[in-house]
C-alpha cells in the first residue's frame, strides 16, 4: 500500500508540472494559435534563472518564485515582438518550426556552456523535512509543489474565463479590428498573453529546480508528454489542459506501480484513443 501512494504522490507531482506547463501552452495556442515548441527551452530558463539568482545575487527561492517568471516572461514578451508577430495570419507550422528552432539554439547554448549534468539547487530551508502521515511519509516540499501549482492554475482559469483584463484579452485575439474600435491597444495585449504563458513555464522551472536539479535538457525531455497532454485535454482549453494534466500524471503514476514495463507511453496510448474518438480532445470545441 505505501509504495502505491509513494506512486501516487510521485503521480501528483509530476501531474503539477505537466499541468502548468500545458496551461502556458494551452493560453499561448488557444489565444495567439502559436504551438510554441519553444515551451520546454523557457521551463529549463526558468530554472536556470532561480539558479542564476542564487549563486550569483544571493537571492533565493521565495523571491525566485517572483522574479524568475517575471523575467523569462519579459524574454518571452521580447521574442513575440521581435520573431512570433512577423508570422501573424500565417499557417499554425510556421509558429511551430519558428520556436523549435529557437528552442534548440537555447538548449545548444546552455548545453555547450553548462554541460548535461544537473546542477543541484537547495530546497528552501521552511520546506525541508517531511510530514508522517500515518499510512505515507510526505515530503513537505513536494507537497507545497501540487498545492501550489493547483492554486496558480486555478487564479490563471480565474484571471481569463472570469475577469475583465481576460475578457478583453480573449476578445482582442479573437476579433482585433472590432477591439481596436475601443481604443484597447491589441499588439500590447497579445505580447502580454505570450509573457503570461512563458511565465508559467518559468515559474515551474524553479518548482522543478529542487526537485529534478537544473539541467540544460529538463524541458526537452518533458515538451513531448506535456504536448500530448495538451492535445488530449484539447489544443488550447485552459480548464482541460489543468485537469489533464494532473490526471494524466495519477494515471502514469498508477501505471508504474501495476505495469512499471508501460509507465513511459501510457501517456501516448491515451493520446492516440482519445484522437480516435474525440480528435478536438477532451474538453476540446469541434472546429
Amino acid at each position: 500500500m505505501q509504495a502505491l501512494l509513494a506512486q501516487l504522490l510521485v503521480g501528483l507531482i509530476n501531474g503539477s508540472f505537466y499541468a502548468l506547463l500545458s496551461l502556458g501552452l494551452a493560453v499561448i495556442f488557444g489565444m495567439l494559435n502559436i504551438i510554441n515548441f519553444a515551451h520546454g527551452a523557457l521551463y529549463m530558463m526558468g530554472a536556470f534563472c532561480a539558479y542564476f539568482l542564487l549563486n550569483l545575487f544571493g537571492i533565493g527561492y521565495w523571491w525566485a518564485l517572483i522574479l524568475a517568471p517575471l523575467i523569462v516572461g519579459a524574454f518571452g514578451m521580447l521574442m513575440e515582438r521581435t520573431l512570433l508577430q512577423w508570422l501573424s495570419g500565417l499557417d499554425h507550422l510556421y509558429g511551430l518550426l519558428l520556436t523549435f528552432g529557437v528552442a534548440l539554439i537555447i538548449q545548444g547554448l546552455f548545453q555547450n556552456y553548462f554541460g548535461s549534468s544537473g546542477l543541484p539547487y537547495a530546497i528552501p530551508d521552511e520546506l525541508r523535512g517531511g510530514m508522517n502521515l500515518g499510512f505515507m511519509f510526505l515530503p513537505i516540499y513536494r507537497g507545497w509543489v501540487v498545492v501550489f501549482s493547483l492554486v496558480v492554475c486555478l487564479l490563471t482559469w480565474y484571471l481569463i474565463e472570469r475577469t475583465r483584463l481576460g475578457a478583453n484579452l480573449r476578445a482582442a485575439t479573437e476579433n482585433p479590428t472590432l477591439v481596436r474600435a475601443f481604443g484597447i491597444n491589441v499588439p500590447r495585449m497579445i505580447t502580454l498573453t505570450y509573457g503570461l504563458g512563458v511565465g508559467l513555464a518559468a515559474l515551474a522551472g524553479v518548482l522543478s529546480a529542487p526537485i529534478n536539479q537544473v539541467r540544460p535538457l529538463m524541458g526537452a525531455d518533458l515538451i513531448i508528454v506535456v504536448f500530448a497532454v495538451v492535445v488530449i485535454g484539447g489544443m488550447g482549453s485552459i480548464m482541460g489542459s489543468i485537469i489533464t494534466g494532473f490526471a494524466l500524471g495519477v494515471i502514469e503514476g498508477l501505471t508504474k506501480y501495476f505495469y512499471p514495463e508501460a509507465s513511459n507511453t501510457v501517456v501516448f496510448v491515451l493520446m492516440v484513443l482519445v484522437l480516435l474518438v474525440k480528435p478536438s480532445g477532451l474538453t476540446g470545441r469541434a472546429t
